[in-house]
């Protein structure tokens, strides 16, 4: 089993910038990829990035070029902790954040997943 915690969300004024962290415990296997999902209220959970060991990156054409997902280490001992530098916000990206993380290199992970980071954005 693998805990994420998140960290990070705010309120933030639209055109502003945030930085949220996500944070994985150790496990008896190594995570092969993360990323970050969202969901507004009434609407259905959205990835908005993944990035694996690979070095592979995904982002929605909503997100694409504001938000930046970091690399992730191909050291074990390093590789738990995954930013997510989100600028140019906009009152649509509000939303709770939740970091995901797999055990296989996919760039939709969802083997385990945080409690989720609130996000508002004013306008």
């Amino acid at each position: 089993q693998v805990q994420l915690v998140e960290s990070g969300g705010g309120l933030v004024q639209a055109g502003g910038s945030l930085r949220l962290t996500c944070t994985a415990s150790r496990s008896r296997f190594p995570i092969s990829s993360m990323g970050w999902s969202r969901q507004a209220s009434g609407e259905a959970r959205e990835l908005v990035a993944a990035v694996n060991v690979r070095g592979e990156t995904y982002y929605p054409d909503s997100v694409k070029g504001r938000f930046t997902i970091s690399r992730m280490s191909t050291e074990e001992e390093t590789n738990r902790t995954v930013y997510l530098e989100m600028s140019s916000l906009k009152p649509e990206d509000a939303a709770v954040y939740y970091c995901s993380a797999d055990l296989e290199y996919t760039l939709q992970p969802s083997d385990f997943w945080g409690r989720g980071t609130q996000v508002t954005v004013s306008s």
